[in-house]
């Protein structure tokens, strides 16, 4: 009898969530939502997404050539804008140009999805501006460019997307990424608090491997093997060719196993700045949900185990 009375209990949870968040919010054709990372990969897609959706996109692009690129494959109502996220004057310039675009309504959406993942090496193969070059894109350009322009998405009620990653939960690799990511889970977490009271919603985008600029194995690959150039003899002979050349077949396997449809990405994206009940979290894609997951839940010895099992040796080992 408990058994039938948890399943129903279970299945009304299920019905109950499934029509809250088939609730749209409502003329979504005077929203104004701002996109960073928008020259290629999910800013790229989610800018002509939304467009098509009829939303009022400002895309932000590291580059000309990836704005003029976007216009030219949306409608005149997509504006774009130049925005490095490690550059003050560069967050305040295009800050100053949100503020005119959107005028007295404010910024319904602010999508912070502008990143990178190089350098990424073994972190003793790494110096400290190594990390700190990622640190400025994912964290702490992303902390600056969501401070700037809160006071108009508190204006507007709005909603905050935060991309962080599956790898902000475990992290097997080193360099700044996982650690960014763990950063952005945080940051978010403290911000969803301080603005629940002001009906600004704060969501985080956790995808697992998806083939995008970031995880493009031959950029991974120059990058590994001009930091293994660099290295000290008495290091790389600690570690070895063969564990280079390990790391090198573990990226390709990688590049392997990513998934090619972003769009279970921007739908998620797309969710949080649409539905009246977005979700905290939205975890994508079967590696996230089924490995990564369940792996960060795991006590960290076993954890470990797992990860290490598969992970390149070393040539001298204790």
């Amino acid at each position: 009898m408990w058994l039938y009375l948890a399943a129903v209990l279970a299945g009304l949870y299920l019905l109950r969530r499934w029509h809250r968040e088939r609730q749209m919010v409502p003329r979504l054709s005077e929203k104004y939502v701002l996109i960073t990372g928008c020259d290629s990969g999910f800013g790229n897609l989610l800018a002509r997404q939304l467009d098509a959706r009829g939303l009022r996109v400002l895309a932000a692009c590291l580059t000309e050539t990836g704005a003029a690129q976007l216009r030219a494959a949306t409608s005149p109502r997509l504006q774009t804008v130049l925005l490095d996220v490690t550059s003050s004057q560069s967050i305040a310039a295009a800050t100053a140009w949100v503020r005119e675009c959107v005028g007295d309504q404010g910024l319904w959406g602010l999508v912070n999805n502008a990143g990178t993942a190089i350098p990424t090496a073994p972190n003793e193969w790494l110096t400290k501006d190594d990390f700190v070059k990622v640190l400025d894109v994912n964290l702490v350009g992303l902390i600056e460019v969501t401070l700037s322009l809160l006071p108009l998405v508190r204006r507007a009620r709005g909603r905050v997307v935060n991309v962080a990653s599956v790898m902000g939960r475990i992290s097997f690799f080193g360099g700044g990424y996982c650690i960014s990511k763990f950063g952005v889970e945080a940051f978010s977490d403290s911000l969803r608090i301080e603005m629940c009271n002001f009906g600004v919603k704060v969501s985080v985008i956790e995808p697992g491997y998806f083939k995008t600029m970031i995880t493009n194995a031959e950029n991974v690959e120059k990058n590994l093997l001009s930091i293994w150039e660099k290295l000290l003899e008495e290091t790389k002979a600690s570690y070895g060719e063969n564990y280079l050349k390990e790391c090198l077949v573990a990226l390709r396997k990688m590049q392997m196993r990513c998934n090619s449809n972003l769009t279970l990405v921007t739908d998620c994206m797309e969710h949080a700045l649409t539905s009246r009940f977005p979700r905290t979290r939205y975890s994508v894609g079967w590696d996230a949900k089924l490995l990564y997951i369940p792996l960060s839940y795991l006590p960290s010895a076993l954890t470990d185990f797992i990860l290490t099992w598969s992970y390149p040796k070393p040539a001298q080992k204790v």
